[in-house]
C-alpha cells in the first residue's frame, strides 16, 4: 500500500497470505469501502469480494471459485457463490445503483470465449452448470461491457503457462467487467491489455479495462 501511495494511488483490500484476494485501487482518492464480504453466507471467510464507492460508481472486484475438480465440493462451492453473487447483484440493480461488477469470474460464458479445444471439456470453466450462472446473471440486465465493444471474435484475458499457451495464443476470456443498466450508456470503450501478459514474469492473465463517460 505504501508502494501504491507513492505514486498516488489509495486502496482498499482483502487477502489471504498466499491465497485469495482482492483490491480496489483509485488515483488522487480514497475509495470507500462498502463491503468486504459477499452477504450470503458469514461462515464463509474466503478473501473474494470487495466493494467500494469511488466519484459516484460502487465497484465490486470478484474472484470467483475456480471450481476444480468438477463434480465435487469445490464445483459445489462455486455455484453456490455464484448464487450468492447473483442475489446480491440483483439488490444492487433494484437499487438503481451505478455499479461495475469486475473481475476474474473463472468462467468461459461461450464457445466463442475460447481457443477451439476439447481438452478442457471437464474443466469447470467450460460447464454448462457454470455458463448458466453467468447468463442468468446478465439476464438480470447486467451489460457484459467487453463483448457490447467487441461482440464477437477472440478476446482472450487469459492464457495458461501450461504448454506455451501464450507463444501459440490459445487462450480464453475468463475476466469480465459487468455494467449496471444505470452505467452502462456511460461506456465509451473497452479492450484487454495483451501486451502485458508477454512481459517477463506477467500474471497469466491480462489486464481488461474499461472507459466510462461519467
Amino acid at each position: 500500500a505504501q508502494s501504491l501511495g507513492s505514486i498516488g494511488y489509495n486502496a482498499v483490500w482483502v487477502g489471504q497470505p498466499s491465497w485469495n484476494g482482492v483490491a480496489i485501487l483509485a488515483r488522487d482518492r480514497m475509495p470507500v469501502l462498502t463491503r468486504s464480504q459477499l452477504p450470503g453466507d458469514e461462515t464463509d471467510h474466503q478473501a473474494r469480494y470487495v466493494e467500494a464507492a469511488i466519484a459516484g460508481v460502487l465497484i465490486g472486484c470478484i474472484y470467483l471459485p475456480n471450481g476444480n475438480p468438477q463434480p465435487g465440493p469445490k464445483f459445489d462451492y462455486k455455484l453456490a457463490w455464484f448464487q450468492r453473487l447473483s442475489a446480491h447483484a440483483l439488490n444492487l440493480l433494484e437499487a438503481r445503483l451505478p455499479v461495475v461488477l469486475a473481475g476474474d469470474y473463472n468462467v468461459v460464458p461461450t464457445p466463442d470465449d475460447i481457443y477451439p479445444t476439447r481438452s478442457l471439456d471437464k474443466n469447470a470453466l467450460v460447464q454448462p452448470a457454470s455458463r448458466a450462472a453467468f447468463q442468468r446473471l446478465l439476464a438480470q440486465g447486467w451489460t457484459d461491457a467487453l463483448r457490447k465493444v467487441q461482440p464477437t471474435g477472440p478476446l482472450w484475458t487469459f492464457w495458461d503457462y501450461k504448454f506455451e499457451r501464450w507463444q501459440a495464443d490459445k487462450g480464453m476470456r475468463l475476466d469480465h467487467l459487468l455494467l449496471s443498466s444505470q452505467l452502462a450508456p456511460s461506456l465509451v470503450d473497452a479492450g484487454v491489455d495483451r501486451w502485458v501478459r508477454g512481459e517477463e514474469n506477467a500474471s497469466d492473465h491480462a489486464p481488461a479495462w474499461i472507459v466510462l463517460d461519467t
